[in-house]
């Protein structure tokens, strides 16, 4: 894990301050009587490593008010892991409490597990008893691994469809889940929908944690989560649409928007399978992955020190088109802040394994529309940010590193796209790759839109807003492979997923190519 002393330390204590040594009042009760089941948001598994995953639960009994549970004494919740899917080989057990101050949240660092193996578990509090997931560990870091299959996601509207595309997730077999962001909306739509969040926008703790339990009681996404480990990222739906830093599109003082942040923040750790608990309003997301010497995967954030957005409309601050804007070509803006952007360039460029991908909330390639006036940029993308990318993949270039590809989401569209360090110049070689694994329910553009976008943007080989889904992702020695599982929109409740297109990068060059 490529994390600091100082990081490591922390989620260590948090994780201790998790069990009886926390100063909790009712650490002795172990074996409530139930009315009715707690474990109503499922379980989850996330952050695989060689020799250990984090395990997450949260104890929420649908027949409890939130003032009810709020008054819940503390809990003695009791977890088990198992080498084998009938529960027979008992391989690590344990207990760790729970209160009301961590939402009866429960994240378990489960260490000393073997590398690359599935284990399944389950929790238990009284006489309750959770559902059984599955989870799996990493290769061991000098393995020689032949293939490694994800799915990539983002962007799941609760108002905009049901989560299907998790039903086939679940069902797929899969190493984990990469989530890129948007994985709880706080905004509600004008217009009817599916389905309706039923609250008002969060602004508080507990707001924000009854926004994620009425995700997380979603039955497809809880199996989702029950059959893989999830490696996760967020972008700005977490905390409010087009936050920048410190920055909201309302321009509140910011002292009270990192509130803000920082309930969101706290709110997103308590119900996701991290080890790494927010401080205030600073958490860290972005991380490493390997996957023996055939992979290494980082995770970026790409809000949290992020610039403001270049020329911002003086009325409200939200990504918007804008033409003739000398701010965008300012050196010092940055999209992922300066220790991020460091740390990320030296790892791309003393990885040893072969393919090297990172995971981020937007998409990369350009989209930028040519009009009379000249060419519209959108700024709360990377295009807004054009020198922070130029940087990224000039060091890419400059330390001739291959087999480079970026993964994102935000965007409500799948991509396919090549990326240079001068975007759509074709004297500048392709340094790197690009997919967008569509959206899991939320509205995108029309094909008239994705069609203007790809005529004044040739790098981006593909482009289709008009249907939902994501991205299944196969690695071998040889090649990436990419499939768009698609179905229309709005998505169904029993919707049927298609392949809407594949696409190849092959090893050692770079570029997509049609499969």
């Amino acid at each position: 894990m490529n994390l600091s002393r100082r990081d490591l330390n922390r989620a260590a204590l948090w994780l201790a301050l998790a069990g009886c040594a926390a100063p909790l009042a009712a650490c002795a009760q172990a074996a409530p009587r139930w009315r009715s089941n707690p474990f109503t948001l499922g379980v989850a598994s996330g952050q695989p490593r060689p020799d250990s995953v984090v395990l997450w639960t949260r104890l929420m009994p649908d027949a409890e008010d939130e003032s009810a549970r709020n008054a819940m004494p503390a809990c003695t919740v009791r977890y088990e892991i198992y080498g084998d899917a009938a529960l027979q080989r008992l391989v690590m057990q344990g207990e760790v409490v729970t209160d009301a101050s961590r939402a009866f949240s429960v994240h378990v660092h489960a260490q000393g597990l073997a590398p690359q193996r599935d284990y399944w578990y389950r929790f238990s509090c009284g006489d309750a008893q959770s559902p059984v997931g599955r989870t799996r560990t990493a290769p061991a870091p000098d393995a020689d691994v032949r293939r490694l299959r994800f799915a990539l996601a983002s962007c799941q509207n609760y108002e905009h469809g049901f989560y299907a595309a998790h039903r086939e997730i679940a069902g797929r077999e899969l190493d984990f889940v990469l989530f890129v962001g948007d994985y709880i909306y706080e905004g509600s739509s004008t217009a009817p929908e599916m389905r309706r969040h039923g609250a008002p926008i969060p602004h508080t703790l507990g707001a924000y944690r009854e926004r994620h339990a009425l995700y997380k009681r979603d039955a497809d996404l809880q199996a989702a989560h029950a059959a893989h480990p999830w490696i996760l990222t967020w972008d700005d739906h977490e905390v409010v649409n087009d936050y920048a830093d410190d920055r909201d599109p309302a321009y509140t003082e910011p002292a009270l928007f990192l509130a803000r942040r920082a309930a969101a923040y706290r709110a997103y750790f308590e119900h996701m399978p991290l080890a790494l608990p927010p401080q205030g309003a600073a958490m860290r997301i972005h991380d490493r992955y390997a996957w023996g010497r055939l992979a290494e995967l980082w995770t970026l954030d790409c809000r949290q020190y992020r610039s403001h957005h270049a020329c911002a409309d003086p009325a409200r601050d939200s990504g918007r088109g804008v033409i003739g804007c000398a701010e965008l070509a300012d050196p010092a803006r940055t999209m992922l802040g300066a220790e991020q952007s460091q740390w990320f360039a030296q790892g791309l460029a003393g990885s040893r394994r072969q393919w090297k991908l990172f995971g981020q909330s937007t998409q990369m390639s350009p989209t930028g529309l040519e009009t009379p006036q000249g060419r519209q940029t959108w700024t709360d993308g990377w295009d807004g940010y054009p020198e922070a990318r130029r940087r990224l993949f000039q060091g890419v270039a400059d330390a001739g590193v291959k087999d480079v590809v970026a993964l994102g989401g935000d965007v409500h569209r799948y991509v396919a796209a090549n990326l240079r360090v001068q975007p759509n110049d074709p004297g500048s070689p392709v340094v790197a790759s690009e997919f967008v694994g569509g959206s899991i329910s939320s509205r995108g553009a029309s094909q008239a839109a994705m069609a203007r976008m790809r005529r004044d943007n040739p790098d981006v080989v593909h482009a289709r807003g008009d249907e939902r889904g994501y991205a299944l992702m196969e690695l071998t020695p040889e090649a990436m492979q990419c499939e768009f599982r698609a179905t229309a929109y709005p998505v169904a409740s029993d919707a049927s997923f298609h392949t809407q297109a594949r696409f190849a990068v092959e090893a050692g060059l770079a570029g997509v190519l049609p499969a």
